[in-house]
């Protein structure tokens, strides 16, 4: 779940003592005008749970009054990123002597928080690692020593910072402490700004709530956007599945969501794309149809990996229900299973005489296969 700008400022950075602007949240053009009134000039923000506001025009600026409410006119009911502007934030504007990026995120490779800085803020991060690399720092933190002034101050170290220097890792501090005590996926602020005078303030801030952390923070999920579904996504979730479409043309059908994210790795390793997140494992196993039409349903798909592993489940139930759908759905894309564990050799049986298809002895060489077969 994301939290739009005005969420993520009010309800993170503000409890942490994280310096922001002075912001009014408004919805209609009439608030607009009187929040500029109050604020002097400003910034008017749409407020979506996305980027690329201002690329899409959904930045302005405001001097006056009238201006904030005809600025409120041409931002509210903009659709951004497929969300529609439903409110905007009216914010000072601030006199910016330099912009700076912050983050902390996770770091799937190490397992572990990572803190990101860079000198080049107000830019998309992934530019700046192409275009200037040098300019970023990372720290990935040990997750029992944690991330403090020393390893903050290190960070920044020869970064030309100057007196703005304990400031900015105070607020490196703070951001991880945020990160951990909220259960997020992404904590960024792009730009961090050194204002006039030397005061740093976060001028914008992504925030990215762990869905699975929901129960244990209530007062977030009040605020946060839900991610937008695909029409697939929104059936999956009618039937009570868990999909999530993504662009590439290997489609994934495995028990369980450990197995089915090391099947979309393995997928990635071999140089494919997965098409898709579902996992079929426990009871999910008796919507077999509904999932294997979710799947091929994605227009991209070229092939599909069906991979099941079973232990306490077993497999030859779940390939039965996979079976009894293909045979009722006839796909014409090409199908490489891979299964082990309990009712293996039922379940291989099956797919064998009913499909036709022989399962792999290697999870690896059923993907390989699929890779190669959706070029």
């Amino acid at each position: 779940m994301n939290l739009e700008e005005y969420a993520a400022k009010q309800h993170v950075l503000l409890p942490a003592a994280v310096p922001i602007p002075k912001g009014i949240v408004c919805r209609t053009p009439e608030e607009a005008a009187a929040a500029v009134a109050s604020i002097g000039p400003s910034v008017i923000k749409a407020q979506v749970p996305t980027g690329k506001r201002g690329k899409s025009g959904g930045i302005k600026m405001a001097d006056k009054p009238e201006e904030g409410a005809a600025a409120a006119r041409e931002i509210l009911g903009m659709t951004i990123g497929g969300s529609r502007v439903e409110r905007i934030l009216v914010e000072e504007r601030c006199a910016i002597e330099r912009e700076l990026y912050a983050a902390v995120l996770i770091d799937v490779a190490n397992r572990s928080p990572l803190v990101l800085f860079s000198t080049e803020g107000g830019m998309d991060i992934e530019e700046v690692a192409e275009r200037k690399p040098e300019a970023i720092r990372r720290h990935v933190v040990d997750l029992k020593r944690g991330f403090g002034s020393a390893e903050a101050v290190s960070l920044l170290a020869g970064m030309g910072l100057g007196p703005a220097t304990d400031a900015i890792a105070d607020l490196l501090v703070k951001l991880y402490r945020v990160f951990r005590e909220k259960d997020a996926e992404l904590v960024e602020i792009n730009p961090l700004a050194i204002l006039h005078g030397g005061r740093v303030v976060a001028l914008d801030c992504k925030f990215v709530l762990d869905d699975a952390s929901a129960a244990r923070q209530p007062e977030l999920v009040k605020v946060a956007s839900p991610s937008k579904m695909t029409a697939l996504e929104e059936l999956g979730a009618s039937h009570g599945l868990r999909f999530i479409q993504l662009d590439g043309n290997v489609g994934v059908l495995a028990n369980g969501a450990g197995l089915t994210m090391t099947t979309m790795d393995v997928i990635d390793h071999f140089g494919g794309r997965p098409a898709n997140f579902l996992e079929i494992g426990g009871e999910a196993y008796t919507k077999a149809e509904v999932a294997l039409d979710l799947v091929l349903s994605n227009p991209g798909v070229k092939s599909l990996v069906v991979n099941f592993c079973g232990a306490f489940a077993r497999t030859d139930v779940m390939a039965e229900g996979v079976v009894r759908a293909w045979e009722k759905l006839k796909p014409n894309v090409p199908a490489f299973f891979s299964i082990h564990g309990t009712g293996e050799a039922e379940a291989v049986k099956l797919v064998r005489e009913r499909l036709g298809i022989e399962p792999y002895e290697l999870m690896e060489d059923a993907v390989k296969a699929a890779v190669e077969a959706a070029r």
